[in-house]
């Protein structure tokens, strides 16, 4: 079966990452409000009631902004590891905050998501791979570097919201303090554009169909940068960029991808 996948927002100013299939389905990170994350499903004709877990991968708040009003609202359980819940202080219901290990694989209906640790500058951070045991698909943001186990699990992706944070001459050129612009690019923060070109080039998978790039830095990089630079290499795989304005359309991931129907 198909898994239909969605950024409902990327960026700083929030990060919302829909895959399921037709019964059931995960957010990654809810960096938006519970009304923009309604209206946004809305529009792509997805109930809200599909939704049957969000997944923290951090505190930072572009992440877990609109995860309390969400979670309370439509009693969805919230999977976060416990360091990162201490960190966060969002109020999440006892009954609904269930903890997760890094490795462990949480099953959620035909869903199985596989969490992994990631380089960043947070307390606890992870990265997901999530998959019904025939598509799986990475979700790959807010990265210091490309460690082997995310070059592992990008290899194995059907598709992938991979980070393209930032244009290296843009951010050093640009008028960032200098804190900054180092804890951006010095290897805790976020992929640049030619760090993730790299990873896409040298450790895609052959089965790789959609490649949604994310995460992009509203200072520091553009869109039509960013897809410029990846379809120039992109072979069969489709590039998206994801918006920090609006939801993309929902893609349907099989081994012919193709725009969904849902």
């Amino acid at each position: 079966m198909p898994l239909f996948i969605s950024s409902l927002d990327s960026g700083s100013n929030g990060n919302c990452y829909y895959i399921g299939n037709r019964k059931e389905a995960v957010l990654i990170d809810a960096g938006i409000s519970c009304r923009e994350t309604e209206k946004r499903m809305s529009r792509l004709g997805i109930p809200i009631s599909t939704v049957k877990a969000i997944f923290v991968s951090h505190e930072h708040g572009d992440h877990i902004t609109g995860i309390p009003a969400l979670s309370k609202k439509h009693r969805i359980p919230v999977y976060i590891t416990p360091s990162t819940y201490n960190s966060s202080r969002i109020p999440i219901e006892p009954e609904l905050n269930i903890p997760f290990k890094s490795g462990e694989t949480v099953q959620v209906g035909d869903l199985h998501i596989t969490a992994f640790p990631k380089v960043h500058d947070a307390c606890d951070p992870h990265s997901f791979m999530v998959t019904d045991n025939t598509v799986k698909v990475g979700i790959f943001t807010d990265l210091g570097i490309c460690c082997d186990q995310l070059k592992k699990y990008f290899r194995e992706c059907h598709a992938a919201f991979l980070e393209s944070n930032y244009c290296t001459d843009m951010l050093e050129k640009g008028n960032y303090p200098f804190h900054l612009k180092k804890r951006i690019s010095g290897g805790k923060g976020h992929l640049s554009n030619k760090q993730a070109l790299d990873l896409f080039v040298q450790h895609r998978g052959k089965q790789l169909s959609h490649l949604i790039l994310s995460h992009l830095s509203k200072n520091n990089n553009t869109p039509e940068l960013v897809a410029g630079i990846f379809n120039e290499v992109r072979k069969q795989t489709r590039i998206t960029v994801a918006s920090r304005y609006h939801e993309m359309p929902l893609l349907t991931i099989s081994p012919t991808a193709q725009m969904a129907m849902f």
